[in-house]
């Protein structure tokens, strides 16, 4: 039943993801559609002796901020929110929403600067590395995935692990052959992603690659870094329709020189493609390249949160590199789009083939 994968998740989110400690303030930002998840997160913090701190955002809220918000809102952070993440120890977050297309009419420019004002905070809890993003079905989520509510709610749990008889074991096994790719990925010098419509070559000398198990996200299942910036050369199309800002963008094509994005188009949602690309200096620059490695998840749900986790893809976010990795790329913008290779895909490292139709050639990561 849907309440025992709640106790697991909640389990696996608090003594594994954060590993919440006896006296630490932990908030857990949830919408209140996770009400069920959030009063388990509540229950599990209690239960290991961490003090949670509730910050729950009702529904139609960010819809009501977009038309109502003078320009003042977007000058500054109320100090009373930066003084929340910096005392927090570490952070929680359930994404909920009972509709994923409530923002499609937002001026773009008008999301960008939110999200430009709230990068500081978001720094904070990176330097922290304390930090958790997951989200409860809703039917919502359901229906942008094409799915009724209870089958996706087995989706998304399996995705999650929760199916298994020890969710943290699962997810500890998962990082530790993880850690083996991570390995040879940092032996290379260079990338090449090659599928249809996608032959795109990026530097990876001297970067880091961080391996993503259940830390970070949930679902988790990535190795991912921040190639060098000058670097990516070719062109690359993304299969994966994304959402974005509550709208959609699909058959998104990108082509780049000297690691600059110099020509984009999509089937859907090309003009807030190239609003994302125009916001500042860094956005037509890549930021991140990621291998997904989660075989769990069947298939691409139109939330990317689990589809750049899907094994047998590639994701490359346009934007802000995360410091951790060596990149270098400074934006306010860090928008992931995934590249199908498991049909008629192929991934190189310094010219090996290490991964052929979304499948890699020697890690044992298929689920």
């Amino acid at each position: 039943m849907i309440d025992g994968r709640l106790e697991k998740l909640a389990r696996v989110l608090v003594d594994y993801s954060v590993e919440a400690r006896e006296g630490e303030q932990v908030v857990v930002f949830g919408e209140v559609g996770a009400e069920p998840l959030v009063k388990a997160i509540y229950a599990r913090l209690l239960q290991v002796g961490a003090v949670p701190v509730l910050q729950l955002q009702l529904l139609g809220m960010q819809e009501l901020f977009f038309e109502h918000a003078q320009d003042i809102h977007y000058e500054s952070i109320p100090s009373i929110r930066r003084f929340v993440a910096e005392e927090a120890d570490a952070e929680i977050g359930i994404k909920a929403p009972s509709n994923t297309r409530a923002l499609a009419n937002v001026d773009p420019a008008r999301q960008q600067a939110l999200a430009g004002l709230n990068r500081p905070l978001s720094e904070i809890m990176l330097q922290k590395n304390r930090w958790m993003l997951t989200l409860f079905p809703t039917s919502a989520l359901a229906q942008e995935a094409n799915m009724g509510l209870a089958e996706y709610e087995d989706f998304a749990f399996s995705a999650m692990g929760l199916d298994r008889a020890d969710p943290v074991r699962y997810w500890q096994e998962k990082s530790k052959e993880q850690a083996r790719l991570k390995e040879r990925l940092e032996e290379a010098r260079e990338l090449r992603i090659v599928g249809p419509g996608t032959d795109l070559t990026l530097s990876v000398e001297g970067r880091t690659f961080v391996n993503s198990a259940g830390r970070r996200n949930m679902p988790c299942g990535e190795v991912f870094t921040g190639p060098i910036e000058d670097s990516a050369d070719g062109h690359v199309t993304f299969g994966v329709p994304a959402a974005i800002g509550g709208r959609e963008v699909a058959g998104a094509r990108l082509r780049f020189e000297g690691g600059k994005v110099v020509e984009s188009g999509a089937e859907k949602g090309g003009e807030y493609l190239e609003s994302l690309l125009d916001t500042d200096a860094g956005a037509r620059y890549l930021g991140e390249v990621g291998i997904g490695t989660n075989y769990n998840i069947g298939r691409a749900s139109g939330n990317v949160l689990f589809d750049e986790k899907l094994g047998g893809t590639v994701h490359l976010a346009i934007g802000r590199s995360y410091k951790e990795t060596g990149g270098l790329n400074d934006s306010s913008v860090h928008t992931d789009l995934v590249c199908d290779l498991r049909a008629g895909g192929e991934l190189y490292a310094d010219g090996e083939l290490i991964q052929k139709d979304g499948r890699f050639l020697d890690f044992d990561l298929g689920g």
